[in-house]
């Protein structure tokens, strides 16, 4: 019986030449003629260095080896380790193998030596930099447990943790230590004196009650006014000038970079997960298992990925399935209803930025009035009134959005992205008619001929320092987040999750679950850093603030989804979000960049504090600075701004874009072909399978 089990893939294979003579007498080509005439029976007949190929004899009629065997098994070997149908272990060892056989013989030239050597080294770096990033076992446990998407947004809390780091160290280099360099910075301006800009004395210097300190604290008054948190306390000193405007335009472009390079690599993913390759469910069924997982912890990790993968695609193809049965009269409708639930949204946003407006308008009004002045807890509720309008607004919208969007028949994935665009516009925009109204009061509503504005430039009566003023608001509205978040985890998650722990029956369970919003704290995200973004340069320190922030923000919210929440009932594609969310951050550093770049070029800054005293525009120290070097340099610079050198860089511009055109144009040819080769293989295993049922139907006739 075992001697018949073990000739019966022999059989199978044809490779018995007494079988497979007398089959072919029989039924014509047999299924091993059928293998070799496919495009890849190479491959799907390989077994392993060393092994001869399915289907070949194991001598020829001498009783000598195959030389087409030999041949065969020759040709496969000498392609590269990547190209082999091989598990990686022996890719490993067939390249190790190969570099040992070039260096014996000496064909390797050193240019491919140390290339070798420098990939290798590349490689190492690599592994190094992901074995000591922070926190990649908890993203991963998070994502085996609650999903890829609550992932990303742990994985994008981690990346702004490290932007505002690597922020808060320029900040210190550059504007903190130039500054006692050069000696101990003056103290803050004498009340006695005056100049036609009036006068400007920071608060509360001498002792002052509890409240008051916790006032200060929590506005940003008082002692903390003049100190290195703030512009005002940074003294007119030409190098101190020149680090603090240059540390701003370093910091932006490496914003920008960090931000272009994950956007880059999330769009990659984005446009393989959109194919119909990756997207199909044989891929995630037979190609989405890591088989060099260890452990049964990572093994139901991965199981999990792959359930709530699977659970995405079925809710968007079932969505695209009702979508494609209806009739022309049915999606009239559907688009009607949309126009009018996007008119609906369009008139809350004007409403609540309206509402932001006024508050910002009337806070100063409000502020100089004799009971205000006297109840400090009503002059930090009226200090704190554009920001607590703002969170107003930012926590009821986005639940009325999402409620609007679950009416307007998207996909998950188009739900969460209509969402997040919604409460961009909501949290961004309500961050610009915050700085449009207080642009306004700086510049009396841009006439700059006001009796208010006409002396130097700006409202000196309200605003003697308008800088800090500014980096005042920021500090305030980054302290107010990180405070509303807490009371809401500490004082209403918790508390809620204990009490429904203590219902019996289904109501507990109904009220005791919490799914983890991502877009809501998403958007959470990448609200705070814009406002980090706006107040860097009024308030040198906040990215300092902002990583702490972030740091007890990730600690709490891990404790948080572990202890309180559940898995979410739907998710969506992760590799949407890793890619929708930098391209929000890029749209929020634009936001941010406005304001900054309107008060360097156009607003001429405060006459009574900060580093660019007696200057008609911040911009007008570099100017001032480059005068101060010597000729050849002043030349150089100069030069960088002429037509002589902005006609061929646009020229050379030109060309890398046009050659950049040309190579994606071929890669997405390559794709092409590519997609036609998998195509192509798709049926070949059909034809395959079709040819062996006719074989075997035809042997079973015989």
């Amino acid at each position: 019986m075992s001697t018949n089990m073990e000739e019966l893939p022999r059989e199978a294979w044809g490779q018995s030449r007494d079988w497979s003579s007398s089959a072919r007498a029989r039924t014509g080509p047999s299924l091993a003629s059928v293998l070799n005439n496919l495009p890849s029976a190479a491959t799907l007949r390989y077994r392993g260095p060393g092994v001869l190929p399915w289907g070949t004899l194991d001598e020829d009629e001498d009783g000598g080896r195959s030389p087409q065997a030999f041949s065969e098994t020759a040709q496969m070997e000498s392609h590269p380790s990547r190209e082999l149908p091989w598990p990686m272990q022996a890719r490993r060892e067939h390249r190790k193998r190969q570099a040992r056989e070039q260096v014996a013989s000496g064909s390797e030239s050193k240019a491919a030596h140390w290339t070798r050597q420098l990939s290798k080294t590349k490689g190492k770096m690599k592994e190094g930099f992901q074995t000591i990033q922070p926190w990649a076992w908890t993203l991963k446990k998070i994502g085996g447990q609650f999903g890829a998407g609550t992932e990303s947004y742990f994985s994008l809390l981690r990346f702004l943790l490290f932007l505002n780091l690597v922020a808060s160290v320029i900040e210190v280099c550059m504007k903190l230590i130039p500054t006692w360099l050069e000696g101990t910075p003056p103290g803050p301006p004498s009340p006695n004196i005056s100049s036609t800009c009036g006068s400007y004395t920071p608060q509360g210097q001498g002792l002052v009650t509890f409240s008051t300190q916790v006032f200060n604290l929590l506005s940003g008054a008082g002692y903390l006014e003049w100190s290195p948190l703030f512009y005002g306390f940074y003294p007119p000193r030409s190098k101190v000038a020149i680090t603090y405007l240059c540390s701003v335009f370093v910091i932006g472009l490496i914003y920008l970079l960090c931000i272009l390079h994950r956007s880059v690599s999330g769009l990659k993913e984005t446009l393989l997960a959109e194919t119909d390759v990756l997207t199909s469910y044989s891929h995630r069924v037979f190609s989405a298992w890591n088989f060099g997982l260890h452990g049964e912890v990572h093994v139901r990790l991965r199981q999990r990925i792959i359930l709530y993968e699977l659970q995405v695609e079925l809710e968007e193809a079932m969505v695209r399935r009702r979508a494609a049965e209806q009739t022309l009269g049915q999606r009239v409708k559907m688009w009607s209803v949309r126009a009018l639930l996007n008119l609906l949204i369009l008139a809350l946003l004007g409403a609540a930025f309206y509402g932001i407006y006024l508050a910002t308008e009337y806070t100063v009004t409000l502020q100089e009035t004799p009971v205000v002045q006297e109840n400090p807890l009503l002059k930090l509720l009226v200090d704190y009134l554009p920001s607590i309008s703002i969170s107003v607004f930012n926590f009821v919208l986005p639940i009325v959005f999402k409620f609007i969007t679950s009416l307007e028949g998207y996909t998950r994935s188009r739900q969460i992205a209509w969402i997040l665009i919604r409460t961009v516009l909501l949290r961004l925009l309500s961050l610009v008619f915050l700085l449009v109204s207080l642009r306004n009061q700086i510049t009396c509503g841009g006439n700059m001929k006001a009796e208010r504005c006409k002396a130097c430039g700006y409202n000196y009566e309200e605003l003697p320092c308008w800088e800090t003023r500014l980096g005042q608001e920021m500090y305030k509205l980054v302290i107010f987040d990180l405070l509303v978040g807490l009371l809401v985890l500490l004082l209403v998650q918790f508390p809620r999750k204990i009490f429904c722990g203590l219902c019996p029956g289904a109501l507990g369970r109904m009220m005791g679950t919490l799914e983890f919003q991502v877009p809501d704290e998403v958007l959470g995200l990448i609200y705070a850093q814009t406002v980090v973004w706006v107040g860097s340069f009024f308030c040198p320190l906040l990215p300092l603030i902002n990583t702490a922030k972030f740091l007890i923000l990730f600690c709490l919210k891990k404790m948080a989804l572990f202890s309180i929440y559940s898995p979410a009932s739907r998710t969506f594609r992760a590799s949407t979000a890793n890619f929708f969310f930098p391209l929000v951050l890029l749209v929020g550093l634009a936001i941010s960049a406005v304001p900054v770049l309107y008060s360097i070029f156009l607003i001429p800054p405060s006459k009574l504090c900060g580093p660019f005293q007696g200057k008609s525009s911040i911009w007008v120290q570099i100017p001032e600075s480059i005068e101060s070097l010597p000729q050849t340099a002043q030349n150089f610079l100069y030069f960088l701004g002429t037509q002589a050198f902005a006609v061929p860089l646009l020229i050379l511009s030109c060309i890398l874009m046009a050659y950049t055109v040309a190579l994606a144009n071929s890669y997405g040819r390559l794709i092409s072909e590519l997609k036609r080769q998998i195509e192509t293989e798709a049926k070949n295993k059909v034809f395959l399978a079709q040819r062996a049922v006719a074989l075997s139907s035809a042997n079973r006739t015989l």
